[in-house]
């Protein structure tokens, strides 16, 4: 999925907006949240949009899914719309037209683009201030109806001929009720587009009535769960605290035993699990099953532990779709909590250890899953685990008098090291720092970027010497993913 999300806001001759930059910004990191790749832009010129509308135009052959936003200013003339650039000449109606950027022009770029499905999201008709200065009367009030052609979906802050309301607080009225919706859990988007119509006419006393015209041929959520995205497993297994034990079955009592957080009835009930028994049960019993069995092993259950480490051996005699019920569960369990959610930080205790069943081929089809469901739930990592993606990590020291300071942390040129305020000392407002060797810090950046470690390629500047073992390190350190 890729976006064009534009916010222009500094007009000049105190045609300004207050929101728009705000609009664009607030939607633009939403949608990434999403995992839409965002070029986003404010307070643009004319040529400015017309670049970023060629760069869009090239994302969205490569993308199924487009995306164009803008807030700011916008009219109609001669009954097509125009997105005012900061310096769109108003002298005249046609020299408005021929340096702004052209609403048909956005739609006729998506249409014949390859993309399948195509959104415009316009918060452009606040007002036409320069109207007033124009005799001849080719421009009408708010916006014009548009044609969506094949596969789109266009949503208008106001009907056709109304203005928008700039909003009272961080963001357009319209763009407040879209970010407000947005997050639906399994709403489509014309579904969320009502929602967003009736945030806007309560918060405008009725003023303001939000349009879409749309010829989607299909659905599509901005916030599908994974209920819904995997049908490999039910709900219930996914979030499996929903999940209802029946110990009259084999894989239920199993499951209770490791559930009950204590070795003497978490070890038998392991030694329940035979190749035989295993290739008796279904699939979502295997897919809980593989999730307990990895809690199980990092409460340090002897015997799950021994399974995890020793999975390939132990699951030799099952059926191949059993086998990966239960690895799916496994690793599905370092990612996600029992109600399905992505955890803050990962289950790591034997991430690698999974993670080295990865070389094997025979177990490919596990880690795509995990990979999709990452995905799906939009997942920030700056690689995806499943993928087996390396990812390079540069660790930048300070010669100190006791050992070398890490003072950054670079992935792709930026800066991911954060430290927590609540670690400094309040005297001095600086962090408190703390001895870790170069060993522990690469397994901590493992866990917390969720990278393998053999996937991990950990360099330092200035380069590590034998003879300093440790480095210093802000105490509450954390890297952004």
């Amino acid at each position: 999925m890729t976006a064009l999300v534009i916010g222009n806001a500094g007009y000049p001759d105190g045609h300004d907006l207050k929101n728009p930059g705000h609009d664009a910004e607030d939607l633009g990191s939403k949608l990434e949240s999403y995992g839409f790749d965002v070029i986003a832009a404010t307070d643009c010129s004319a040529k400015d949009m017309d670049n970023l509308l060629k760069q869009f135009r090239t994302a969205l052959d490569t993308h199924d899914v487009g995306l164009f936003f803008f807030a700011g200013h916008g009219m109609q003339i001669d009954g097509s719309n125009y997105l005012l650039a900061l310096d769109t000449d108003m002298d005249t109606e046609t020299d408005a037209k021929h340096s702004s950027l052209s609403l048909d022009k956005v739609v006729e770029v998506m249409a014949k683009s390859t993309a399948a499905t195509k959104i415009i999201v316009l918060d452009a008709c606040r007002n036409n201030p320069w109207q007033r200065k124009w005799q001849r009367s080719a421009s009408t009030r708010g916006l014009a109806s548009v044609y969506a052609p094949k596969g789109t979906i266009i949503g208008f802050a106001t009907s056709p001929g109304e203005m928008a309301d700039d909003g009272e607080g961080r963001n357009g009225t319209y763009t407040a009720a879209l970010l407000d919706h947005i997050d639906a859990p399994d709403c489509s988007i014309e579904a969320m587009f009502k929602r967003v119509r009736n945030s806007v006419a309560a918060a405008t006393k009725g003023r303001q009535t939000s349009w879409e015209h749309t010829s989607l041929a299909g659905e599509f959520y901005f916030n599908m769960s994974l209920g819904r995205r995997i049908t490999e497993y039910d709900g219930t297994a996914l979030a499996d605290e929903l999940f209802i034990l029946d110990v009259a079955k084999k894989s239920h009592k199993i499951i209770a035993g490791l559930k009950t957080h204590d070795w003497y009835r978490q070890n038998p009930a392991m030694a329940l699990l035979t190749a035989e028994a295993a290739n008796n049960m279904a699939l979502n019993s295997l897919f809980v099953l593989g999730r307990n069995i990895y809690q199980a092993a990092c409460g340090t259950s002897s015997a799950a532990m021994a399974y995890v480490e020793n999975f390939v051996a132990r699951t030799a005699e099952y059926e191949e779709g059993k086998r990966k019920a239960i690895l799916d569960g496994m690793l599905f369990e370092i990612f996600f909590d029992a109600a399905g959610d992505l955890r803050k930080k990962i289950k790591g205790d034997f991430f690698d250890t999974v993670f080295e069943l990865q070389r094997i081929p025979a177990f490919k089809p596990s880690f795509d899953f995990i990979a999709d469901a990452l995905i799906s739930a939009g997942a920030g990592y700056q690689v995806i685990p499943g993928k087996g993606q390396d990812l390079a990590v540069t660790v930048s020291t300070t010669k100190k008098k006791h050992r070398p300071r890490v003072d950054a942390i670079y992935i792709g040129g930026v800066n991911v090291l954060q430290s927590s305020e609540d670690a400094w000392d309040t005297d001095e407002g600086e962090p408190l720092y703390y001895a870790v060797p170069p060993s522990e810090l690469a397994e901590r950046l493992s866990k917390e970027l969720a990278v393998p470690a053999r996937n991990l390629k950990l360099s330092f500047v200035p380069p590590q010497a034998a003879d300093e073992p440790e480095l210093s390190i802000a105490l509450g350190w954390k890297v952004r993913t």
